[in-house]
């Protein structure tokens, strides 16, 4: 009973490490998400012990006020690379989420978080790439001399996926090889752990196909798919550094991103008639109001291309 009662609660790190582990495992956050939740729980913590001057344990993260939640956010602000509003209300996102295991997993509820409110954002308008410019950026690996029939291929094949099934870069890289060939359906697990299913077209099909054929490693079952230059499972950095190369190549701006593809795939869907309930479906959106946001981009390219067209425009 004595030892129990002289045991050292545990340090803010330790929780921040259970809390990262929780998030990896059980939620499957995407690493691009646990890297910014990690960083911003991490600044948190420091900023907390510099301010208290004693190192925090959970307990006293329990006892954190709202007003040392807005110092935070403050000098966040302020700093000497202050953040937009947009990251503002980002890392107050990790801090609340991070609060709220602390309150569920290790008993520190802490109500003054919930007081504190981030700065006001205006969600931003997708920016997708046109038809031809999806077309272009598909069809462009395979010009480049340097590289090897069977990268070219596979760029082809996740860049396919992005525009034609409305794929993450994790989701498309997430596939296995038992999930190839394609079928006419594929079944991907989103964030948040949700699942949808997704149509396959035959392009898409026959994308992947091809670089099957052309792949130089034996892969088992549950290899991922998509292998880089010396047989390791391909990054999502590779994906993104291969589109700005080719945005570079064919003259594009720096908002055709592989993201800018999956928007793509909404708005030409939005634009061919698909009702947003159907395209909710296949991005995988909790919410109906993020799906709306591309109704915005369809009326801008009409009215756009009503200024250009009409006579007494």
């Amino acid at each position: 009973m004595a030892a129990a009662l002289s045991a050292a609660p545990l340090s803010a790190g330790e929780a921040r490490a259970l809390w990262l582990a929780h998030l990896a495992n059980e939620r499957r956050a995407s690493p691009r998400t646990l890297e910014a939740y990690g960083f911003a729980t991490a600044r948190y913590i420091a900023f907390l012990e510099r301010h208290r001057g004693e190192a925090m344990t959970v307990p006293s993260l329990a006892e954190v006020t709202a007003g040392e939640v807005r110092a935070w956010l403050a000098h966040l602000r302020s700093g000497d690379r202050p953040l937009s509003p947009r990251s503002l209300s980002q890392a107050l996102s990790a801090i609340r989420t991070f609060h709220r295991f602390l309150d569920l997993r290790l008993d520190a509820p802490n109500a003054a978080i919930g007081l504190v409110r981030g700065p006001r954002v205006k969600p931003g308008a997708p920016r997708p790439v046109t038809e031809d410019q999806a077309r272009g950026l598909i069809a462009e690996p395979a010009l480049d001399p340097d590289r090897a029939d069977w990268e070219a291929a596979r760029d082809q094949a996740v860049l396919t996926l992005l525009y034609g099934c409305g794929l993450r870069i994790s989701e498309a890289l997430s596939l296995t090889r038992a999930d190839a060939p394609l079928g006419v359906e594929l079944r991907i697990t989103g964030k948040g752990s949700k699942t949808r299913i997704v149509p396959v077209l035959p392009v898409v099909r026959a994308a992947v196909d091809a670089y099957l054929a052309e792949l130089p490693f034996v892969l088992g079952p549950q290899d991922a798919l998509f292998r880089a230059k010396r047989g390791g499972a391909l990054s999502p950095r590779h994906v993104q550094a291969t589109v700005q190369t080719l945005r570079s190549r064919l003259g594009l701006a720096a908002s055709a991103t592989p993201h800018a593809l999956r928007h793509s795939f909404a708005t030409h869907l939005l634009g061919a008639g698909a009702d947003l309930r159907s395209i909710q479906e296949l991005l995988g959106h909790a919410s109906l109001s993020t799906t709306q946001r591309y109704t915005e981009v369809d009326a801008e390219r009409l009215l756009s291309a009503y200024s250009k067209a009409h006579p007494r425009a």
